[in-house]
């Protein structure tokens, strides 16, 4: 819920802690600004606060010009609160009603169309069709500003149909035309170029460090202030690069033909990354359970990987094994499996695929036969049913909870992974003493896990 007083002094400060969590609207000027905005501050009589930049779009305000609220990291002040919604939005930002209907994203859901409108008013105020038309329009602002892709380019990537329903659509929406916002852009290189805004703090170096200890040959690389990695996304291949850059953004340098599903590719760049986590709230919760009595790692998010199979892949091959161990093994079967990408000078390759392990005997691997059982198994599963969440992967034979628990904290962020089994966390424990009632650390119990890591030295 919005506390009028917290964001009154936070806007006062323009403290960035806040940035996405809330927006300010100016009665007087019908304009909505983030919480960081340079501009003079108004009078505290003449504006009112927004839990979203789509709430303040819907009571019809327009964005701000000058601090673009489109740039503003997400609000994840409803997560862990509701798994329910916290997958609807998930599945809306991954095009689920641009590819379905609401009725049929309820079912998929398991639940009612009717509930899911409640979920979505009560939490956020506005239905899903109009969160997500305002995800949309909100995200084609920000390729206006800092791309020089086409309009009818950027109407396909932010998921519309044609661009008279997009030029609508963002009228209707912001009370600008798409035309207003680019003839303020300037020009880009032939690798699109985009901001990704986080809210401080960012322990950016742990976790290039733990990317570091994990690197793939060809998959990702890793260097002074840089992350880069391949992925697949829609059956076209790309690669990215991301950097810190000033006033609290990442710099993304983005390789990938696709025609459209930007907005999605984008989203699911800011889950590998962990941009939307509200530290502020998480850390306060860490700091105040008797575990991390000693102090924390100020800013440690979950460094993920990209996508729940591959996190599998790398659980099954990490089983009672070595970090260097594990990375041994995947690296053979990388070079043995992974499709190799063609590039200007850099030797990359996709991670291997369900199919390319299914169609395998996978002897590259110096792994027990059962290993290798497991693993062709998993491929299948997840070629039938790809959809299927990693709890589902308990019905084959050698994936334990450790495995699942691995797949969702890094192949799927999820925020509240408890890795209790694991044995780095239990020698952390063992350090720490006094434990406490880890359940009280619920829903972040995957920031927990982390900072046992990387109490060890990670």
């Amino acid at each position: 819920m919005i506390n009028p007083d917290i964001c009154h002094k936070a806007r006062l400060a323009r403290d960035s802690r806040f940035d996405g969590l809330f927006f300010t609207a100016v009665k007087s000027t019908g304009i909505f600004c983030r919480p960081i905005c340079p501009a003079r501050a108004p009078a505290e009589h003449q504006v009112c606060y927004y839990p979203s930049a789509a709430a303040a779009s819907a009571a019809g305000y327009r964005p701000c010009l000058r601090c673009r609220p489109d740039s503003a990291p997400g609000s994840a002040a409803w997560q862990g609160s509701n798994t329910t919604l916290q997958r609807a939005i998930r599945l809306i930002d991954d095009g689920g009603l641009q590819q379905q209907t609401q009725h049929d994203l309820a079912c998929r859901l398991g639940i009612t169309e009717r509930y899911l409108r409640k979920l979505f008013q009560q939490h956020l105020g506005m239905p899903p069709k109009q969160y997500a038309l305002a995800q949309q329009v909100l995200f084609a602002k920000k390729l206006l500003h800092e791309t020089t892709m086409p309009v009818n380019h950027i109407a396909f990537h932010a998921g519309f149909n044609s661009v008279r329903r997009f030029n609508d659509a963002f009228k209707q929406q912001l009370k600008l035309s798409p035309l207003n916002i680019r003839r303020q852009n300037k020009a880009s290189g032939d690798m699109l170029q985009l901001t990704l805004s986080y809210r401080p703090p960012l322990a950016w170096q742990q976790m290039l460090d733990f990317w570091r200890a994990r690197t793939l040959e060809g998959i990702d690389w890793v260097d002074a202030q840089r992350y880069g990695r391949t992925f697949s996304f829609m059956q076209q291949p790309g690669w990215f690069v991301v950097e810190p850059a000033a006033n609290n953004n990442l710099k993304l340098q983005l390789h990938w033909p696709g025609e459209q599903g930007l907005f999605s590719l984008v989203q699911h760049l800011r889950r590998l990354l962990d941009l939307d986590a509200n530290l502020l709230h998480i850390e306060q919760q860490l700091t105040s359970h008797p575990l991390f009595s000693q102090g924390i790692i100020s800013g440690l998010r979950i460094p993920g990987v990209w996508s729940s199979w591959e996190a599998g892949v790398r659980a099954v091959l990490g089983q009672q094994v070595s970090v260097a161990g594990a990375r041994t093994q995947l690296n053979r079967l990388v070079q043995a499996l992974g499709k190799p990408l063609e590039t200007d000078g850099m030797s990359i390759r996709l991670f291997p695929s369900p199919q390319a392990l299914a169609s395998s005997d996978l002897q590259m691997i110096k792994v027990p036969q059962a290993r290798r059982d497991t693993l062709k198994a998993l491929a299948q599963f997840v070629l039938q049913q790809s959809d299927a969440a990693p709890e589902h992967w308990l019905a084959i034979k050698g994936i334990g909870p450790w495995t699942v628990s691995y797949a969702r904290l890094r192949g799927l962020s999820d925020t509240d992974v408890w890795l209790g089994g694991d044995l780095g966390v239990q020698k952390a424990l063992a350090k720490a003493g006094n434990n406490g009632d880890i359940n009280a650390l619920a829903p972040w119990r995957s920031y927990a896990t982390f900072q046992l890591w990387f109490s060890l030295g990670a």
